[in-house]
């Protein structure tokens, strides 16, 4: 049977390509021809073109972000998360191929969880479609400030400087960061005539002050403003071509703007302030507290919901171009669990199998580009045994980051941003607490596997 797929997951680095390889594999194994079309944080590869889907028997997406699929009509389609096609590649090739052109959809995650793909295709959904297309700008802006803040912390205030021109660049990209952020949140709930008021919404947003959070509300508003418009509004089919370029981006960007402006932006960025404030002034107790809670959520599913939801916690501090404490611990908890379950192959090879040991290797380099997916293998493979181990290194890490005061100017990068000047702050304790997290988890880890027979 032939078989199309696309994977796409909301970083589109680490469990787009897992997924593409395991479903791949799977495919092979059952003698079934799979083509996978990743859409990744590099654009579209291996892209589906008229003969493949002329010639496919069944469709998979394996998705986390929203993606156009109207190309897939008339064609069986089974909808699923990357993890999904992780964990069980051949279930989800089964599941396709016994689908009916008819139902044009099956929701794989009814019965892997009774929630009707809900949490796959709502909010969640949206939230992380809009962060996929922020996180390149935040990266990018931060590693830009990060090198100006190389000539000094305050090189950037001489005009004409070149740590000057860097901090331009820099905070421009910053600035679009929660333009785009709703802009995307907007795309993913009403296609594309959402991408006017979304981004729009953005800007106001950061003009009022209300930072990454009434980018997240402008984003959700303007989505369901252009759908609730769709609604009301029904024009006579001779005037149909006016919704998409006079009637939605005229009407939608006035309404989110009207909102944002005499509603909802005193509020938001009244809770905007306070959180800031609250994260200026935490110190002692409760920043460790703080840093070990992230440390467990960025280690309980890996490149999962509750993992992204600490990255754009951490990302979000950062938006104000400062470092910070919380991005440190995020990222350093984030590196632990593919360095700890590197550490712990080679400290109990009779507990791995050969194909273990080797996957164990390439998780050091996982781990040092804090890419945590690295860990989704062992994870699901044995999850009873990783997974506590895994949150309590990254708790230990995160913990030891805020203990220490360390700081962050860049939201990625692992490794590759400490050798740049004032790009860490507290750098010796910084490297500390990742080897500490590390350590502990790998040692954790190697205590509770049993020897492989």
């Amino acid at each position: 049977m032939k078989i199309i797929a696309v994977t796409s997951c909301p970083t589109g680095i680490a469990h787009t390509y897992m997924a593409a390889e395991a479903l791949q594999i799977a495919a092979k194994e059952m003698g079934h021809e799979m083509k996978v079309e990743t859409q990744g944080s590099v654009g579209a590869e291996n892209v589906i073109t008229e003969a493949d889907l002329k010639s496919a028997d069944a469709v998979i997406l394996a998705i986390d972000t929203n993606i156009d699929k109207s190309r897939f009509q008339g064609i069986p389609v089974v909808e699923a998360s990357v993890k999904d096609a992780i964990k069980d590649a051949k279930g989800l090739i089964t599941k396709a191929l016994a689908a009916k052109p008819a139902s044009a959809r099956v929701e794989y995650a009814e019965e892997k969880n009774g929630d009707g793909g809900k949490s796959k295709s709502g909010i969640y959904k949206h939230l992380m479609t809009g962060v996929s297309f922020m996180i390149p700008f935040v990266v990018a802006g931060g590693l830009l400030i990060a090198f100006s803040f190389a000539f000094g912390i305050h090189a950037a205030d001489e005009e004409g400087t070149l740590a000057a021109a860097l901090m331009t660049i820099g905070g421009s990209a910053f600035g679009l960061m929660v333009p785009i952020l709703a802009g995307y949140i907007a795309y993913s709930i009403a296609d594309r005539p959402g991408i006017v008021p979304g981004m729009v919404g953005g800007i106001i947003a950061n003009s009022l002050g209300t930072g990454f959070l009434g980018g997240l509300i402008a984003g959700f508003l303007a989505g369901y403003v252009i759908l609730a418009i769709r609604k009301v509004i029904r024009l006579p089919k001779s005037f149909e071509g006016l919704m998409p370029v006079l009637i939605l981006p005229v009407i939608s960007t006035l309404v989110v703007g009207l909102i944002l402006i005499f509603v909802l932006g005193g509020p938001v960025k009244s809770i905007n302030d306070a959180m800031l404030a609250w994260l200026d002034g935490m110190s002692g107790a409760n920043a460790v507290v703080l840093g070990g809670i992230l440390g467990v959520m960025m280690a309980a599913d890996m490149g999962g919901p509750i993992n992204k939801a600490a990255y754009t916690f951490g990302a979000a501090t950062i938006a104000q171009g400062e470092p910070s404490g919380v991005m440190a611990a995020v990222m350093a908890a984030g590196m632990v669990p593919p360095l700890a379950i590197a550490l712990s192959t080679v400290l109990a090879k009779n507990k791995y199998t050969v194909e273990e040991r080797e996957a164990g290797k390439a998780n050091w380099a996982l781990g040092a580009s804090f890419i945590t997916e690295g860990a989704i293998p062992f994870a699901a493979a044995d999850p009873l045994r990783v997974i506590p181990s895994m949150m309590v290194g990254s708790a230990v890490a995160g913990a030891l980051s805020m203990l220490f005061g360390a700081t962050l100017a860049v939201p990625h990068g692992g490794i590759f941003v400490l050798p740049i000047p004032n790009a860490v702050g507290n750098l010796p304790m910084y490297i500390l607490a990742i080897v500490v997290g590390s350590a502990v988890g790998g040692l954790m880890l190697t205590a509770l596997k049993k020897k492989k027979a």
